[in-house]
């Protein structure tokens, strides 16, 4: 399986031949949903959700997501499939299970919605905007590195928890040039430290997995 990185908060994992993407919001300005055979969304939000792209995207996509977010999808022709905590299902070829609720607490005015985590293959966890541990293995985590709802010893204590033998930045499109050299450097300390490959994918960077 193959991983890629899309802007802020989207990958993209292909797998002989197939391709399933996540969190295709609009901060991703790439064209990651060509040719796309599956879409996993854990949340509402407009960073991790974008519905015009979906609406452009092929009838025969596969759309699997929480509640809230297939709530919102009405005008988008493909096929959408709501997901809940505990749930497990194959799409496009890739076994999913789902973990997780609730995105993290934020603003103390804003309403806290649904969320749902993805482990994909039994190989790479994808939270969300939350800090979900998985009651499973996770060889790759996705982990997020920057939003107004994290504090770093949040993240490391996460990684700690966790400890995944991979684990890639995402949800960092906040950060300019600084701080996604402190986050590089973040992530280097506690790669040195749990003896793991722990670091930022560029852009359109590419790592194999399994």
């Amino acid at each position: 399986m193959e991983l890629t990185k899309y802007g802020h908060a989207c990958v993209r994992l292909e797998k002989d031949g197939k391709v399933l993407v996540i969190d295709p919001g609009s901060f991703t300005k790439d064209p990651v949903l060509d040719g796309a055979d599956a879409v996993l969304i854990t949340h509402e939000h407009m960073d991790h959700v974008d519905v015009g792209k979906l609406k452009a995207a092929s009838p025969d996509l596969e759309i699997w997501t929480c509640e809230g977010v297939a709530a919102g999808l009405s005008e988008v022709p493909a096929k959408i499939q709501v997901v809940r905590h505990g749930d497990a299902f194959e799409t496009a070829g890739f076994r999913v299970r789902a973990f997780g609720e609730w995105h993290a607490a934020n603003h103390p005015d804003m309403p806290i919605v649904q969320n749902v985590g993805f482990l994909v293959d039994d190989e790479v966890f994808y939270p969300g905007d939350a800090l979900t541990v998985p009651e499973a293995e996770v060889p790759t985590l996705l982990v997020p590195t920057g939003a107004p709802w994290l504090r770093l010893p949040d993240v490391v204590h996460y990684l700690r928890t966790v400890r995944p033998a991979r684990a890639y930045s995402t949800h960092d499109a906040l950060y300019g040039d600084i701080g996604l050299a402190l986050v590089d450097n973040w992530l280097k300390m506690e790669s040195d430290k749990q003896g793991a490959d722990m670091r930022r994918l560029a852009i359109g960077e590419s790592v194999g997995l399994g």
